[in-house]
Order: C-alpha cells, then structure tokens, then sequence
C-alpha cells in the first residue's frame, strides 16, 4: 500500500527525502510539494514529525537493512535520527560526528544506514557545515564520510531531482532566520548611494587588542550584509598599528568568532602590509609642507589643541622636520618626544581637524613586524589610505567617528588618492554595560571577571557563554538594521530573541532547594519509568524518571498544599495529600496516588525527586549574574568605575535531578519553574585523586521577561488560586519553625524581629535586588504577625516583652482597650484585605486576612458594646493614658527620616534623575512611612510628630471649647497644605502610588476635621475661622441667629471696597488652589509651555511617551482651521477622501528614496493577537505610497486630469527625539492634499496658491506673521522637485518652527508608480506632474509660544471657540432675591443677544466659584474678552469689558454691545499680529560675515546671509555653528540650519558679494534665512 509524503519548498526535510527514494522499492512513496509537512500511511494514520517520519521509513526499508541488523545497531540508528534533529551546527556537534568516524566508514555497521541518510541530509542544509568544508582543515573524517554519502548513486539522483528553488533555500546565506521560527526581525537596510552590483568592496578593520564584542559582531555582519547584496568583495583587515596593543592571539580569537558568526571574507589583509607606503605618504606630506613634526609635551599639545592655540613648531623648515623625523625612526629620547601632525586648521571648530596626529614613535616589537620600524601611524591616517589603495568603495563606520569624516577626507585630498564614500549608521549601544575595548580591558586586569569570555561580558563568547546562540545573536543584530538612530538597546529584546530558539529544543530536567520536605506517597513501589525530555518536541528524547513511596519537594511548595486536595507532580500525576503535619523541627506530608484523575486545572504543580539508591540526585550550582554596570545609561562624562556592580555572580546550590549526569558541556536545558541554563561545567564523578565528586555548574540565561535575579528564589507551585508564598533557601527553615511553632517564646520572636529589620536595611543600602528586599520584608511581616499572635501586641522598637509567666498570669482585660488603637487596628487590616484582593492575591492569605479583620471587629463589639464603624471610634470615650515617652521619641525620629527622604525624592525629580534613582528613593520613603503607620498606628503627615500632649476628655456635641479651635486651626492648616501636595504631585506627574498615598492622608484630615467641628471642610473655612472671636463660640444651629451674626458685619462703602474685599477672598483660594501659573516665559520656557497646555484644559498627557490627548479647548482650534481650509481648498475643486493608515512593506521599499528620512521614525504592526503577521505592516508617516497606486489605476487619460484629493487624517512618525506637545509628537492630525497635473505649469502654480492658503491660516486665523519661502536642496522633501514653506518664529526660545509645506513633485512619483497618460498632440505616453502639501496641528503649539503670556494662554479672537465669557459679580449680603434673579437675566439677555450676532459667547454662572476665582480661570484658558457685569452695572445698563491681550477695562454700554465688542475682538486680532510682527522684525537681522553669525544666534535672531545653495556648505555652516554647552534638543546650542529661500529678498546681491561660509569657493545665488529651528 503506497504512502503519501508532502514536502514543503520552503522547509524540505532532505534526511526524509534520501530515505523516501531509498525506500521505494519496498515502499512506494507518492511525493507532493505543499505548504506543510506530513507522511499519510492511511487515512487513520498521519506522521508530522520529521524524525517520526525516518524512523518508519528505516524500520519498512525490509532488505536494505536502513535500520541496521542487531538491536544495537538499531538503538544507534534511533540515536543519530534524534540527534540529528537537535543539532545546532556549532563545534561540538561537528567533534561529536568526528570522534564517531574516526575508525569507522559509516555511522552504523558497516553500510549505509537511515542514521547516514538523515545526518548527511542535515548537514547538506547546514551553512555551517558549508563554511567548515570550505575554510577548515579540520574534520577530515567528516569530509571523507560526506563525500562517500554524496558519491552514491541514489543520493546523486534525488538530490538532482530536487526543484532548483529547493536547492536555494536550503543552501541559502547565513544570515536569514530559519523559516521553523516563523518571520525573520530584520531591521531597515538603506541602499548604499552609488553602488554597483559586483562592483561594491567593504571591509571589517577591529583592532587585534581584545576579543570581539557585539557591537564589532554588528559592524562586521553589517559589511557581510552589503556583500553579499551586491556581490561584492568583504575584506578582513586588522588595525595593527599600535605594536602595545596588537596581539597574536587575538587575531586568532577574532578569526574564530567571525567564522562562528559565519562570516565570510574574501580576502584577509593587516594595515602593516602597507607600512613602507604610509611612511611614504608621510614625508611626502613632509616636503609638501603639509605635515610637521612637534615634539611638544603631550599635556601642553592637548591644552593647545583645546585653546585653538598653534604649535611652536608648525612653521618649522622642511630641513628641520626631516631631522626630527629622522630621530624618530630611529627611536632616540629626542624621537619618542615627537609626533608628526597633519597642518589643517588650528581654528576649526571641529577638534579633529585641529592638527591630528599622523606619526608617533613607539621603539617597541611589532607582533608581525617585529623591530623593524621604530615610527608607527595612527589610526586616522593610516585607515583612509590603506582604504583608497584596497579598492574599498564604501567604508562604513559608525556615528561616533562622524567629526573625524573631514579629517579622512583631508588625508585623501591631501595626497590626492582615490575617495571611498563613508557611509554611517548608528553604533550598538547596550544599557548597563560598556562597549569601550579599552573599559572591558580594566575589568579583565583587575580581575572585575574572570576573563574575556566571562558570562557578564558584552563579548561574543561571553554572551554565547551566557546561553546566547549563535543564531539568536544574528537575529538580534539584522534586526537593528543599517538605522542610523542611536537608541540604548535593553538587553531584554535580544535575551527574548534567544528564548525563541532554545525553547523548542532545550530538554526539560528538575532541581530542588536544599531544604526540602519529604513526602511519603502511600502504596507506591520503587520503579523506574520514561519521561518526554520536552513536552511539545518528541524528537529531543526522552529521560529515565524514578518513583518511590519517599518523595522530596521544595519546602516552600508545602505552603501550597491542602489535605484532601490534588496536586500534579511533574511527569507522574496527580497525588491526593492526605495531611501535612509540622512539628518544630520538620515538615512531613502523607499522601496517596490519585493517577486516574486526569484534571490538572486547579491544582499546584510540583518539581520533585525520589528517594531511592538507585538513581542519587545530581549536585547542581547554580549560577545567576547581574549586570557588571548598575546604572542603565552612563552619560558621556560620567566614570564607569563609579558604577561597578561588585556582587553580579550568585551561587545556588541545589539537587539536580538524577538526569542531569548525562548534561555535556554547553547544553543548553531549561530547569522546570526555574527558566533556561546553560552547562558550563559537567557532574564529574568521585575523582580518585580529590576523593570528590563535582557537581554540574548551570548558567542562568535570561529570557527577556524578568531579571536573572528572581529565578534565585523558589517559584513557589501555583494554581489557579493565584501565587503562593515563597521564600529562598535558607529563610524557609527559620519561616517553618516560627510558622509550626504554637507556643513561641517572645523575647525569642523578638530578637529575631530585630534580626531581619537589619537584613532589611542593609538590603537597601546596598541597593539589593528588590525581590531580595521584597522577600526580606515579607519575612519580617510574618515574624511580626507571629509576635502579634504570641504577645496580643503590635510589635515596636524599644517594647518591653513579657517573658512566658508574665503572659500567663495576665488577664486580658478589655475595658483597657484603647479605642483609637483598635480602630487604627480595624482599618489596616481592611486595607490589607482591599489590597491583597485587589493584587489577586492567594486564597489562603486573602481568608487569613478577613479572618483577623472579623476577630478585631468581634473584640470591638465585645468591648464597646456596638458594631465598628468607620467613625464610630470618634464618637466613643477616649484612653486617657499618656503616650509612652519612648514612642514618641521614635516616632519623632521616624518622622524626621520621612521629611529628609522625601526631600531627596523632590531634589531628584528636580533635576530630572534616571527613572531608576527616582524609584528607589520613592520606595524608600514608602518603606519608612509604612514603618510609621506601624509604630504609631495612624498614616504619617508633615504636621504628624508634636509634643506628647495627655488627650483630652470627650467633647459634647453642643459646644467646642477654644483649645478645639485651635485644634480646628491646626487641622486646616494641615489640609491646605496636604491638599497643597496633592495638586504638585499630579502636576509633577508622580508616581501613582506616592499620589494615592497623598490623597489618603488628606481624606483621613478632612475626616478628623469633620469629626471635631461637625461640618465638611471648605477652602474658606481658615477665612471665616479668623473672623470669630478667641472665647468659646456656641455653635449655632438656629438659622435666624446667623442671618442676625451676619447682618452685623460692616457693609462695604462702594464697589472698589467690594472687589479688594473679594480680590483678597480669592487670593487666598487661588494661592490654594494653584490656579495659575507657576513658571515665567522668560525663565523656564518648557516648563511654562508645559503648564499653560495643561492648566488651560488644551492637553491631557497619555502612557504611550509621544502622544497626548487633544481635549476640546485645542480641538476647537484645529476645527476653526479645518472649517477655513477646507472651504478655500473646495473652491479650487478639492475633493475629500479617506485612505487606509497602513502601508505595506513592499509599498515603502518602492519609493526608498523619498521613505529613507522617515525610516527610523516608521512605526510597525508584527503581531495580531498573539500570532506573528507573516508581513510587518507600516503605520503610515505619509500617504503617498498609499495613494499613489490607486492614482495610478484612476489615472488613464488625460480627460482623468487634473485629480485633486485631500485627506484630513492622523499619522504616526515614531521620533527619538525629546517629543513635545503640538510641536514634536508621534502621532499628530493634519490634512495632506495630493494632486496631479498633465503639465508642470499648471503643478507650479497650484503650489504657490496652496502656500498662499496657509499663510492666510497663520495671518487671519492665528495672528502670527510668516516668511514665505523655498526650501534648500538639503532641506527640500525628499522625492520632491522643490518644496515651499511658511516659517514663523518663537521669540521666547529665538527659534523658527516650519509651519506648512507645499511640494512640487515633478514626475518623481509618477515615474515610481508608473502613473501615465497619452498626450493629446503627439499621442505618446507621458508621466503626470504632481504635488503634496500639509499642515499639522502643530500650528496650535507655534500659537501658544507665540502670543501666550506669564498668566496662561491668549487666543486670536478669530480660532477662539469661546470669544466673550460672560460673568455676574458683585452679590453679596446686601443684594436682594430680585436684584440677583435680574442680573442673571441680563446676563443671558447678553449671551443670547451677542450668540446671535454671530459672537461666540458663553455665560459662566456657576454659584461653587467666585468671581475673583472665575477672572483667573478664563485668563488662563485665554478667552480674548471678558464681561463683568454686577447689579449696579444692571440698573446703568452698561458693563465692563476686559481685554485678555492687555488687561485693559472698558466700560461700556448696552445698547451698542454688539458692534462695541465685534470692533473690540477685530482690535484684538490685529493687536496679537502686530505685536508678532514686531517681534519678527526686531529678530530678524542681515549677516553677511560669519564671524558675526553665531553672536547675532546667540542673541536668539534669525538671519538672513548670502548663500550658495551647496549642500556641503550647508552641513559645514550647521557644524560650525553648534556649541558643545547645550542641554537639551534644540537649546541655543544647536546648530543653525536654513529655514528656507525668502521671496521677498531683502536686498540684491551686490557682484563681489561672498557665501556666508568663509572659504567656500562658490558665489552666492540669493539671501538664504538661517536660524535654530525646532
């Protein structure tokens, strides 16, 4: 009966497809190509597994004997399949296959098995193998095995048979992800600029002074990468031109990493074998004059460099540079003095091109020269000639050497050499660890790591010996591309990469704790079964697995199990738990097999081992590491030194499963519940000279999910019931023992209180690993708990315990109870059970908490007589016992510590500290303020710690005595203040936990207020408390006596007396509310701008970094200029439309060009759900590869022109930069019109017409002036023909922002999307014309800047959504019923008069604020005028108007209220343009000499200078205008770039006018507008 075998083209299995034709004579096998893999045998009976499928084929091949003849030769042939299929193609796979053959000719008897079949299969795929074959002399037994396979006639068939495109895939570069892994991460590649296929030569320079690290492993895959794609040539040079660095074995190690990363060079060449021709170049310099020879002292040479100051001996004579040289190269004392330097430019702003160092004598060996030269050249010098005569085309290097690009260029020029093209992208940069060769060298030297192949280093095989593949560093590195983006990678992206190899391949073993707890598993024999070494992969084997009546389990599983309950041991079943007894000394558990039950849902699941002679458990160390750098990022000028990690390695012993003795050297396994390691050192047996045994030796490896450090601890068993509690080996013996102990000592339960609260505190100031501290802390709550039990009393520092006799004559007496204590008690222990339900947490501890919740409320109705309530303690009888001296004074101390940590915490946030300093100061603070709330019994608060004052006796109701008003007095203080807090922390956006925590303590303040007094608190209850007298007040509840109390109060005189009296009113509420701003413009202008978006309700900040809310006060703006736009653009026959938000991968790569300046900045969708997409798919940072193939389908004929489209859409551009709202964000709205055109005329003016519309929407609508201009060719959009723009200006930072774009495309585009029409005279095919142009909701932000003043926002009249606000003033005691009832009327008689004369007016007639209050708040929310408008102004039938612009008042009448208030906001708009338009011109300055050009940045103007137009000339004015003092991004220390061609030119160029830039060659073509840009 023939069988059916489906193979896939893209995954062929060739060990299953030799084995199929081999078969065939006994077997028939109908092949087919599909998408999967599987062998039908019958309809019943489908094999997926491609070791499965060999097996069967071996075991049916009949008289071929593939199987082998003998049972042994079969159980090798079962081996080699299995091993096969977990082979990794590194060293030890290739010595193991070696050492098999070396007296063999094949791997199993003594002709051709299955087992040879399906390992050569293997290894014909393997492009490992491939390299070994080609460039090892190794392995000669492998070779001549391979060659035997190969050489049989069968196998020469089938492997002809195979379709070509399966030949390809299967022998394809190393340097893709295998398809079994599912779709490759590969980052973005940029096409190197002006290369040709075959034509391309790259080269890898490392210097031979240290192992290669990943960063080098970039670099090199990175030159291997444009190799390959262009089929060109990749030479493998080494740098040795430092004979103190350069080492032999080195070069050996480097060679070795490159070929395990499978790198292949095509040639292999050492800067010494040009040593002769670079001393040449040297003194050619030397006669040209172009080079010198200083003998300086270096300290003063590097003084001078830094002062720009010229050496003594730059204007030597060429005789005496000769000399000098001559000394040198003989090495004499006067020689090692010297340096040769290259005479460039001792005032270059660019330190690399201030006379660099070509030449130093070094009279030392050369490791391949030996001592032959005495002179060596320097890096710099040497590598752009060395470069040029090895034919490299492109040079890549990273950012960092980007200064040092003139400086290569020069050298090239200078002799006159052929240019490479230097090509950049961004280095790898790694947190918590350096990358520098000369860093990693100090902690080799100072034994910081045990070597350079130590698991905590960056190197290629520290990482690989960490349990790093190689094939997962290769993912990691393609996946960061050829961006020249610098990011600080974390290390958990490439840890997560590795885990997805390993996890389908690494076998599955167990380890135990030392402290374990026995189990004895009723009626089960000591037998031995099998176990799958991986529970989803058969083909990883299968393992020996013994069981026993004696069981042992990790001691803090026993916390997880339930008499009467399953629970799933590992690779058994389900054993019921019979009972779990604890005595002092030990933990014992009795249970029975319970095998039939199959539901495994809600049980704990168990690791263990058993007891038996005939299989020991394995001594296991396990190893976990630390960073060797504590914090994430070093700053530039920061000392590494300073942040060493002196504890990273941590040691667990362990009981390894019996298994394990089997684990080689560099096996990767995971331990079950404890994650991935990797085999360093194998168990070795007894030895007979040390008479020990040494245990297996497992590195941790990190899978990108949690620190190393947790794996430290047992992962206690867990069920659906949620996490049981764990603890780390040596902690759970003392934990049993207090835990099973019922009668404790306490002065014992103490002591070791004291005990584990040092442990805790010298956990944190050693800055421990927080599940450390977080399992220390849980400790010392337990023990607390416990002495709580055992004493009835909360555990403090300095408490008499009473010893065991005392407490047994002791009777408890619950009159004595304080009430205040119990309630203090009550409410914790509810918090507690809030929390640990909130966390979902553990059943059992959740039923423990509410168990001691409902004892404590039984003991409060036991002693009061009433049920608790949340204020029922306030209203019983008070313990009049004084507080103990002693506790005081500590908690004096404790309160202390709180001021001064939270002190830190503020300094930090202050000056904007790393996330990581901040948190663990925060969590300090936490820690201390919940060691007060368990000292004290109440929640900590500034005003907390006073003098020990005896309470005072319970207070009727009826009466508050003066001593209470001065309690009251203090309270209010103490609210205001908090509520004072409260606000900072959410303006500061703090920490969400440190918020909480504030609004707690205020909640439990205006609870004591209301309890003392009987009223609610409100902001003017301070105001009003300072108007009653000293001597005790009755309170009056009669209404009728406070209207009396009120009409005696002195009426004001007039109106101005009524507002100060309301001014001050409100100055009080303002000052605690924090109304306003609390940063100036010309102070602090990011915090300002920060503070005027977010008090005036424009921006709501969001947890995604780089996005923000739009609330509707901004929306309405961006609206008002959608509304405007919209008609213009409409009236030129614009129509509206809608394209999809994603891009496909294929549509980018088409227009590469124009995409390459948004690469870095694209955004990615690469999962649905859980589930890799086969494709990643582009967020859209512009339309036109959206739109441009539907254009191209639309457009036919040229009757289908012009086709004018405009889209109001949102885009997403992933920026690194510092983002900002409105003016730099990831995702923003605009509107992006894209038109074509049969001719560029028609294109041309449509431009000019769009940039037009969008000046208008800055002039009408915002009120800001532009400048109308062109862009440059090196600021113009990419793909575009030109681009024109409108640039504003900010004058509060100096800095032009762009405001809107519009491009003319040309037939760029419709060249790429093959957009075509037939001309209507010569009916030929020709290519549209088209343009692009936008503008962005960033005009809101430039708004703001602009016109908004130190008291909030200002808004233009014309985009304002609320113009007038309207607001009713001067009530008060005196006015009556209907006087109030008429003001409100007139005031809605003016909303509906005004609303319907088209003004935007809105009434604020809210009775919560006051008018004072209500003046700040629409100041700060920018409202353009004001109305106020009292009772008096009623009766005179006027109001008074108030000018946001200039806080000018009006007085005004009724009758003309409408056309007064619509000349008022024209006034206004054009006082807010013209006030812009001054500060435009005052800051717009003509430079025409660069020695004048940084001052006048300096002085934050923008400049107009003669300009060439080069793009050159341009990155040099930038480069040279960038200061090295700046801060931030876009700080006065950023460097100018141009904003854009003026059309309004300021002057004509004069016929010798220069480039601004001095010493460019060209003439200037026009004024160019240059300045800070943001």
């Amino acid at each position: 009966m023939a069988v059916t075998l489906s193979v896939s083209k893209n995954n062929v299995s060739i060990g299953v497809f030799l084995l199929s034709e081999y078969v065939k004579p006994t077997l028939p096998v109908n092949l087919t190509w599909g998408k999967d893999f599987s062998l039908k045998i019958n309809n019943d009976l489908i094999l997926n597994s491609p070791s499965s499928c060999c097996r069967y084929f071996a075991r049916t091949s009949g008289s071929l004997n593939l199987y082998g003849i003998t049972l042994l030769e079969r159980t090798e042939v079962d081996h080699w399949i299995s091993f096969a299929s977990c082979m990794q193609g590194n060293d030890k796979d290739f010595e193991t296959i070696e050492k098999a053959l070396h007296m063999a000719t094949y791997l199993v008897g003594e002709k051709i098995s299955a087992a040879d079949l399906v390992l050569w299969g293997c290894l014909f795929g393997s492009d490992q193998w491939q390299s070994k074959k080609q460039n090892s002399d190794n392995y000669v037994n492998i070779k001549r095995w391979f060659k035997l396979v190969e050489s049989q006639p069968l196998v020469m068939k089938a492997i002809k048979s195979l379709p070509d495109d399966v030949k390809v895939n299967n022998r394809a570069s190393p340097s893709h992800v295998a398809t079994t892994l599912g779709r490759k991460e590969e980052g973005k590649f940029v096409d190197l600029p002006g290369a040709e296929e075959g034509k391309v030569v790259v080269r890898f320079p490392p210097e031979a002074s240290g192992y290669l690290h990943i960063g080098h492993a970039k670099a090199a895959l990175l030159n291997q990468y444009y190799q390959q794609l262009f089929k060109g040539t990749l030479i493998m040079r080494f740098d040795d031109t430092n004979p103190a660095k350069e080492n032999a074995e080195f070069e050996k190690v480097i060679l070795e990493d490159l070929e395990m990363l499978q790198i292949k060079y095509d040639k292999l060449t050492h800067t010494s074998d040009h040593f002769d021709l670079i001393e040449r170049y040297c003194e050619q310099m030397l006669k040209e004059g172009k080079a010198y020879v200083d003998d300086t002292d270096p300290e003063i040479m590097k003084q001078e460099r830094e002062q720009k100051t010229e050496s003594k001996n730059r204007g030597n004579s060429v005789e005496k540079n000769f000399t000098l040289w001559k000394e040198m190269k003989n090495g004499t004392d006067l020689g090692q003095k010297c340096c040769v330097r290259a005479k460039i430019d001792m005032q270059s702003v660019n330190g690399c091109m201030r006379d660099p160092t070509m030449y130093r004598c070094k009279p030392e060996p050369h490791v391949r020269t030996g001592y032959k030269y005495k002179v060596y050249p320097t890096y710099d010098f040497a590598c752009p000639i060395v470069d040029s005569i090895e034919g490299v085309t492109h040079a890549l290097r990273t950012t960092e050497y980007h200064d040092r690009d003139d400086q290569y260029y020069w050298f090239i020029d200078a002799l006159k050499l052929r240019k490479p093209y230097i090509w950049e992208y961004a280095r790898l940069s790694m947190i918590n660890t350096v990358l520098s060769k000369r860093k990693l060298t100090w902690f080799v030297q100072n034994g910081h790591v045990d070597g350079w192949d130590d698991p905590r280093f960056p190197t290629v095989r520290g990482v690989l010996r960490h349990g790093m593949t190689v094939e997962g560093l290769k993912q990691f590195i393609i996946a960061q591309g050829s961006s020249r983006s610098v990011v600080q990678m974390e290390w958990d992206k490439i840890w997560s990469l590795n885990k997805k190899i390993i996890d389908p391949i690494a076998p599955r073993y167990t380890a135990l704790e030392r402290n374990t707890a026995k189990v004895h598993v009723r009626g089960v024999k000591e037998t031995c079964t099998t176990a799958a070494l991986h529970p989803k992969n058969p083909d990883v084997g299968s393992k020996d697995v013994w069981v026993s009546d004696q069981i042992l389990i990790d001691l803090a599983d026993v916390e997880s199990l339930r008499a009467g309950e399953n629970a799933t041991f590992i690779n058994w079943g389900n054993i019921r738990i019979t009972s779990v007894n604890r005595n002092k000394d030990e933990v014992s558990i009795e249970a029975e097999p319970n095998l039939e039950d199959k539901d495994y849902k809600k049980t704990p699941k168990l690791t263990w081992i058993a007891v038996t002679e005939k299989a020991k458990p394995t001594p296991c160390v396990c190893v976990f590491f630390d960073h060797i750098i504590s914090k994430p990022v070093l700053a530039k000028d920061e000392d590494f030194k300073q942040y060493i990690n002196t504890n990273t390695r941590t040691e667990v012993v362990m009981l390894g499963d019996p298994e394990l003795v089997k684990v080689r050297k560099g096996d990767i396994i995971q331990l079950q519940r404890r994650g991935f390691f990797i085999c360093d050192s194998p168990y070795e047996p007894i030895s007979a000279h040390s008479c020990r045994e040494a245990p297996i030796v497992l590195f941790s490896i990190p899978d990108g999910s949690k620190p190393a450090e947790a794996a430290k601890s047992t992962v206690a068993a867990t069920s659906k019931k949620g996490p049981v509690k764990s603890e780390a080996s040596p902690k759970t013996k003392t934990v049993e023992k207090v835990a099973v102990s019922k009668e404790i000592d306490a002065s014992f339960l103490n002591e070791q209180i004291g005990k584990q609260g040092e442990k805790v505190r010298e956990l944190k100031a050693s800055k421990a690993d927080k599940s450390q501290i977080d399992s220390a802390v849980k400790e010392l709550l337990s023990l607390k708990s416990d002495f709580k039990l055992a004493t009835g009393m909360d555990w403090k520092a300095g408490l008499t315990v009473p010893n065991s006799s005392e407490k047994n004559d002791e009777k408890p007496k619950t009159e004595q109870l304080d009430v205040n204590k119990l309630d203090g008690d009550i409410k914790t222990c509810g918090d507690k059970v809030r929390d640990l339900k909130t966390k979902k947490a553990d059943k059992v501890q959740i039923d423990a908490a509410v168990k001691e919740l409902l004892s404590l409320k039984a003991a409060f109705k036991k002693s009061f007589g009433i049920e608790w309530g949340p204020n029922v303690a306030s209203s019983l009888p008070q313990a009049s016992d004084a507080k103990p001296e002693s506790s005081v004074t500590n908690e004096e101390s404790l309160s202390s510590q709180i001021k001064e940590c939270g002190d830190k915490v503020r300094d930090l946030k202050a000056k904007k500290a790393g996330k990581s300093e901040i948190d663990s100061a925060v969590k300090a603070l936490l820690d201390l303020k919940a060691t007060y709330k368990a000292a004290t019994g109440k929640e900590w608060t500034p005003q907390a710690v006073t003098k020990p004052v005896n309470e005072s006796p319970p207070i009727a109701p009826a009466t508050v005595s003066a001593s209470t008003g001065k309690n009251e007095d203090i309270l209010c203080a103490q609210i205001t203040e908090c509520g004072n807090k409260v606000r900072d922390l959410k303006t500061k956006k703090a920490e969400k936990s440190e918020i909480d925590a504030a609004v707690k303590d205020l909640l439990s303040l205006k609870a004591a207020y209301k309890t003392a007094t009987g009223l609610d608190w409100t902001p003017t209850a301070t105001a009003t408390k300072e108007n009653k007298p000293a001597a005790t007040t009755a309170i009056k509840k009669d209404s009728t006596d406070k209207k009396t109390e009120k009409k005696k109060e002195a009426k004001p005189k007039d109106k101005k007396v009524e507002e100060k009296k309301v001014e001050e009113t409100t100055s009080g509420l303002k000052k605690q509310t924090r109304l306003g701003l609390e940063f100036k413009k010309d102070e602090n202008l990011s915090d300002w701008y920060s503070q005027v978006i977010t008090k005036a309700e424009m921006i709501e900040y969001y947890d995604v970094s780089g996005c923000y809310i739009l609330r509707p006060w901004a929306y309405a703006i961006w609206e008002s200029i959608k509304d405007f736009f919209d008609a213009e653009i409409k009236k030129l026959g614009v129509q509206n439309c809608y394209f999809p938000m994603f891009v496909s991968h294929q549509a980018l790569e088409k227009e590469k060009t124009h995409i390459a300046d948004f690469a870095p900045e694209v955004a990615w969708v690469t999962k649905s759900g859980n589930s890799d997409l086969a494709e990643p798919i582009a967020i859209r940072p512009t339309s036109e590869t959206v739109m441009y193939p539907a254009y191209a389908k639309w457009i036919q004929s040229h009757r289908d022109l012009p086709l004018k489209l405009n889209q109001w859409n949102n885009v997403v551009r992933w920026e690194f930069k510092h983002p900002q709202p409105f003016l730099r964000t990831r995702e923003f709205l605009w509107q992006e019109g894209h038109t074509a055109f049969a001719t560029a005329k028609e294109a041309e003016e449509e431009v000019y017409q769009i940039l037009e519309l969008y000046s208008q929407v800055y002039t009408h609508l915002m009120a800001i002036p532009v400048i109308k201009g062109r862009k440059t060719e090196k600021e113009k959009f990419a793909g575009g023909d030109f681009t024109t723009t409108v640039e504003a200006f900010i004058s509060a930072s100096g800095r032009a922002i762009q405001g809107a774009t519009s491009h003319h495309l040309g037939q760029n585009f419709s060249k790429m999307f093959e957009i075509v029409v037939e001309d209507p005279e010569t009916k030929e095919k020709k290519h549209i014309y088209q343009n692009s142009w936008g503008i962005t909701t960033r005009t809101i932000g430039v708004m703001v800047m602009v016109h908004s003043d130190d008291k909030g926002l200002v808004l233009p009249p014309n985009v304002a959504s609320v113009q007038v606000v309207i607001v009713p003033c001067g009530i008060n005691v005196n006015v009556t019923e209907d006087e109030k009832s008429n003001l409100m009327a007139a005031c809605m008689e003016y909303e509906k008069v005004l609303s319907a004369a088209g003004i935007r007016v809105k009434g604020d007639y809210r009775d919560n604020y006051s008018p004072g209050w209500k003046f700040n708040h629409w100041e700060l929310k920018g409202v353009p005028l004001r109305l106020e408008i009292g009772p008096r102004d009623v009766k005179q039938g006027e109001y008074v108007a108030v000018r946001r612009d200039t806080s000018q008042k009006l007085i005004q009448s009724k009758a003309s209220a409408c056309e007064d208030i619509k000349q008022l906001l024209e006034a206004i708009q054009k006082a807010l343009l013209d006030k812009a338009t001054q500060e435009l011109e005052n800051h717009t300055v003509i430079v025409e000499n660069f020695r004048d050009f940084i001052p006048e940045l300096d002085k934050k103007n923008i400049i107009l200078s003669p300009f060439c137009g080069e793009i050159s000339c341009e990155e040099k004015i930038k480069k040279e205008s960038t200061r090295d003092d700046g801060a931030e991004p876009g700080a006065p220390a950023m460097g100018a770039k141009s904003l854009c061609i003026p059309f309004q030119q300021p002057a004509e160029l004069n016929s010798n006018a220069t480039c601004i830039y001095p010493g460019c060659p060209n003439k200037p073509k026009y004024y160019c507008l240059f300045g800070r840009s943001y």
